[in-house]
């Protein structure tokens, strides 16, 4: 098994700001459905439709408990994407982007350039 130590300056100055952008998009997305858990800022949370302070009839009550497990399906989606952005830049600083993390060799640029976030390179991909 061959083992290289990251990708070239040049490499990561052209993904970093992929990723950068990219992870920004899914924070504003995440926004729209979640919020950080107060408990825990490194967790996401969904957030309930807003209601009429007047009583809700069986309908509005349905509608948003559906909204709400909309959202949490959505959130949970954003949320792994949001991670795996977290951790391409964490890499990146490392000094270790762009190296499989099962087998050690340089992942493909073809598949960098499909999600930048790949920790794995083709052979491996999960």
């Amino acid at each position: 098994m061959k083992f290289h130590y990251g990708m070239n300056k040049e490499q990561t100055k052209k993904y970093r700001p992929q990723i950068e952008k990219e992870l920004e998009k899914v924070e504003a997305e995440l926004k729209t459905v979640g919020r950080k858990n107060p408990d825990n800022p490194a967790d996401w949370e969904p957030m309930p439709e807003k209601m009429d302070i007047s009583p809700a009839d069986d309908n509005e009550v349905a509608d948003n408990i559906e909204a709400y497990e909309e959202n949490t399906g959505i959130l949970k989606q954003l949320e792994i994407r949001f991670n795996e952005l977290k951790n391409a830049l964490k890499r990146i600083d490392e000094g270790r982007y762009g190296i499989c993390e099962i087998g050690g060799e340089v992942i493909e640029n073809d598949r960098l350039e499909a999600n930048p976030a790949a920790t794995t390179c083709k052979k491996h991909v999960k």
